[in-house]
């Protein structure tokens, strides 16, 4: 049986709770064995995530101290995947290495939400997380970030203001592991869209181990 861990908290305007619990059934249904850690302390145990295949993290702000950065950038270059959304992932951590690992930087958003169109990358809609799904819209925030050109986007969308191509779903390879970021995420109802849900449930399973 793979095994999963589940790292959530930091601020609750993400609701990490409620959030990862959206897909910790769909991962028991894939036969992963689920723990969750709402410390994050778990990433300085070396032991623990060397016998974890998939690390699935909703923390939005905060700081790792560099035993708990190191501990699960090293894990993720050994194997152990890592994947999530939004700013539990991109808002997180400022260390260099972490962010060097996730492939990407959160900078800025409109105050507002906006209606935005997400498209598939026609030369990327043959990969296992976003076959057979089509574009789609969303209303919600519209994230702005530094992404790493190392990282294969999935799926992109065209940020409002001023107009710039910006990516929205990509998958990265940090050593042996895997890693998967969707920025949509911000409410219940984001992750809940038909598509947002589907592509986010493949990208946690593609991510593991």
């Amino acid at each position: 049986m793979r095994t999963a861990l589940v790292v959530r908290g930091g601020w609750e305007g993400h609701v990490p709770v409620e959030a990862t619990e959206l897909f910790v059934p769909e991962l028991v249904a894939e036969g992963f064995s689920v723990t969750v850690a709402e410390d994050l302390e778990v990433y300085a145990d070396r032991s623990l995530l060397a016998a974890t295949d998939l690390i699935v993290q909703c923390w939005t702000g905060g700081t790792l101290t560099p035993e708990q950065e190191a501990g699960l950038v090293s894990a993720v270059e050994d194997g152990t995947g890592f994947a999530g959304w939004h700013g539990g992932v991109v808002a997180a951590f400022d260390g260099r290495d972490y962010l060097r690992m996730v492939g990407g930087l959160f900078l800025h958003h409109p105050e507002d939400f906006l209606v935005y169109d997400v498209t598939i990358d026609p030369e990327r809609a043959g990969h296992p997380i976003v076959a057979g799904l089509d574009g789609f819209t969303v209303e919600t925030e519209q994230y702005w970030m530094l992404a790493d050109a190392r990282n294969e986007v999935l799926a992109g969308t065209v940020f409002v203001s001023p107009p710039t191509p910006m990516p929205v779903v990509w998958t990265r390879r940090w050593g042996a592991g895997k890693v998967f970021f969707s920025a949509i995420g911000h409410r219940l109802d984001d992750l809940r869209h038909p598509t947002v849900y589907e592509l986010t449930r493949r990208g946690l399973i593609w991510a593991a181990r």
